[in-house]
């Protein structure tokens, strides 16, 4: 019964809790501007955090950003310029998946770039240490040498 208890519990640990950060008093009344803020909060950045998007994010700025994207929308404003709004305030940081550009290249291919290389350096070293040969068994004169100098 404890076991079970405990993998349910585990279980609800591992139960992901996005959209419970934005309060209900950050929710606008057209369902259709929401469903966009909702869209446009899930691809930017919570700065606090820096691995949760502001949707997701409990931290106080990411509630100031929610609420700065829909003025924004309330506004009028599209989607775009919202995004060219915060990357000139934030930078492309702001953005959960920032443009691929020279600026950005070890960022996108770093990853990759570091697979391959300990790939190939794990294969190198694989390929060396198969090439030891293993020392051959001694000579009788050797085995008549190593026996005198241990009776010494």
């Amino acid at each position: 019964m404890r076991t079970l208890l405990a993998a349910l519990l585990g279980l609800m640990l591992l139960l992901p809790v996005a959209g419970f950060a934005v309060e209900p008093d950050e929710i606008l009344p057209d369902a259709k501007l929401e469903e966009r803020a909702r869209d446009i909060s899930r691809h930017l950045r919570c700065l606090v955090c820096q691995n949760e998007s502001i949707d997701d994010s409990h931290a106080s700025l990411a509630r100031d950003l929610r609420l700065l994207v829909r003025e924004r929308l309330k506004a009028g404003d599209s989607d775009q310029q919202i995004y060219d709004f915060l990357k000139q305030r934030y930078g492309d940081f702001v953005l959960l998946r920032p443009p691929v550009r020279p600026g950005t290249w070890l960022l996108w291919f770093g990853p990759a770039l570091l697979l391959v290389i300990g790939t190939t350096a794990s294969l190198i070293w694989l390929r060396r240490r198969q090439r030891v040969v293993p020392p051959s068994p001694l000579s009788d004169d050797e085995k008549r040498e190593l026996a005198t100098l241990m009776d010494r």
